[in-house]
């Protein structure tokens, strides 16, 4: 158990969060939900002692072991794979390092064999020597198979680091589990892997994430940061989504009847108060409008950005034609004789285990990178918009204001239609005058769908366009690009966003090329019987 006791953070005397009173019991996963800003990252930080509150204090039951999912894909680059997922219990391999030690020594004294038998008892009792096996059993879980178990961490690429920190958050069953942002860059069957292993962990879990469809699958409290203050929920994330819906609502109708009631009241005193025959009605009605509860309604810290795609023209009956597709990076074959053909207003996911694969097509749709073999062909009548994974080249080392960045990509002239245009997207006053190249992850976000709402285009094209936004971002966009009428080509992580939008799937992974008109879950059904 592990639990928060009146804590508090300020920066600059202004408090993140304060009088946070939770504990965190076995047995339970709890999602951390808020804005971007609200503190959940810095909550976990707190809980794993990394972070000092600024008053209260955190108690976590004697002798249980915390594991924390940690973010440095270099930390350990001098390890290898698996002695790093064994890192996730420090003190076992401080054990193993230790006998290992006395047991190359020459001179082996009496005092060494005492301590070497009192190590190996600990071994035992820590199921030491069922670790290494453990660790291969959660890699290969994972998607990192036996051939890199033995290399150095610096040998293995950044989407492989990912999993192996994650397996050693997870390794040796922790009493309390931290993870933030676990199934970022992570593939389906590593998602889906994962929140099996969560749903038959018996550990306190407490996670940050994103990916609506993680939080419901594993989550059995929500608790919300909002208003300055935590609050927790029993259930998932769409429980409490529709709970405080409704209850927003039920205040909202409550705080309307009762302004009703006081108008009428703050009337008949008007009316009456000077006439002595209604003298009494009016003081009885004074106290009785003196005892309304008018709620006050807090300013939530949630922000939702207004994303609404509108295409210039309709698309034609040709959009786009691909065929044999072929392309290798780096001595490694990505795209292996990819063909297809887009329909008018089709909403089709490109999904597969290699990201490469799936940038390199996207690439060549847009023509920023030439294919070794085939041909694509786009209908007269279309144009594109272009969501990259990578948007550093249109921020990095630019001086602009966003107000100028985004006049360069439209053809708005006035400034108080580009601000307009940028306070759709949240960044209204001075946030407008933010120079482009110092803007975080989610706000680069927000410029490049402010960039291509303004574009027009009748056919949207997004590599991975949810990494750095906030649910309330995602949200927004996942049902931006539902009401989006023309045609969308996309790649995301995020299972429902995927579930929500596309009508037609394509596996353009190497030997696989599943093209079908169908959801997302749907496919992943196939996929569970092995029909595919």
């Amino acid at each position: 158990m592990i639990s928060a006791v009146d804590v508090e953070l300020s920066y600059s005397g202004k408090p993140l969060f304060k009088h946070a009173d939770i504990t965190f019991t076995r047995g339970n996963c709890y999602g951390l939900i808020g804005a971007n800003g609200a503190g959940k990252s810095t909550f976990l930080k707190i809980l794993s002692g990394d972070l000092e509150p600024t008053a209260g204090k955190i108690n976590v039951t004697p002798g249980e072991r915390i594991s924390v999912l940690r973010q440095d894909h270099f930390a350990f680059d001098d390890c290898t794979v698996i002695r790093t997922v064994l890192l996730g219990n420090k003190h076992l391999c401080d054990i193993m390092d230790e006998k290992e030690a006395i047991y190359m020594k020459e001179d082996f004294s009496q005092e060494d064999g005492i301590r070497v038998s009192e190590l190996e008892e600990e071994f035992a009792e820590m199921g030491g020597w069922s670790a290494e096996s453990d660790a291969e059993i959660l890699l290969n879980g994972l998607g990192v198979t036996n051939e890199y178990h033995n290399l150095l961490m610096a040998e293995i690429s950044n989407d492989l680091k990912v999993k192996v920190l994650l397996a050693q958050a997870l390794f040796g069953n922790p009493d309390i589990l931290l993870m933030d942002e676990p199934t970022n860059h992570l593939d389906i069957e590593a998602v889906a892997w994962l929140e099996e292993f969560l749903n038959e962990l018996e550990s306190t879990v407490i996670v940050v994430s994103h990916d609506r469809h993680f939080l419901n699958a594993v989550c059995t409290h929500i608790v919300d940061i909002d208003f300055g203050k935590m609050e927790l929920y029993t259930g998932n994330y769409d429980f409490w989504y529709e709970y405080t819906q409704i209850r927003q609502r039920q205040l909202k109708e409550q705080n309307k009847k009762n302004e009703a009631k006081a108008e009428e009241l703050r009337k008949f005193i008007e009316r009456f108060s000077a006439n002595a025959s209604k003298h009494r009605q009016a003081t009885s009605r004074k106290k009785l409008l003196d005892s309304l509860d008018l709620e006050d309604m807090p300013v939530s810290s949630r922000r939702f950005p207004f994303v609404d795609f509108k295409p210039d023209r309709e698309v034609g009956n040709d959009v786009l034609t691909v065929t044999g597709l072929t392309k290798t990076i780096g001595g490694r074959k990505v795209l292996d004789n990819v063909s297809f053909t887009i329909m008018p207003r089709e909403k089709v996911a490109f999904i597969g285990t290699d990201a490469v694969a799936k940038t390199t097509l996207f690439k060549i749709l847009v023509g920023e990178m030439e294919p070794d073999e085939g041909t694509l062909k786009w209908g007269v009548t279309t144009s594109t918009a272009y969501f990259p994974s990578d948007n550093s080249a249109f921020f990095d080392g630019v001086d602009d204001n966003l107000i100028d960045w985004l006049r360069g990509y439209s053809n708005l002239i006035f400034e108080t239609d580009v601000r307009g245009w940028l306070g759709r997207m949240m960044f209204s006053g001075d946030d407008a005058l933010k120079q482009a190249k110092v803007l975080s992850g989610g706000e680069r976000v927000r410029c490049m769908l402010c960039k291509m709402m303004l574009s027009g285009a009748n056919v949207l094209i997004f590599d991975e366009p949810t990494n750095h936004l906030d649910l309330e971002s995602i949200t927004s966009l996942n049902n931006g690009l539902i009401k989006y009428p023309e045609t969308i080509l996309f790649t995301s992580h995020d299972h429902q966003f995927v579930e929500t939008v596309a009508d037609r799937i394509i596996d353009i992974t190497t030997g696989s090329h599943f093209d079908r008109k169908m959801t997302y879950d749907e496919y992943l059904e196939m996929r569970r019987n092995r029909e595919i």
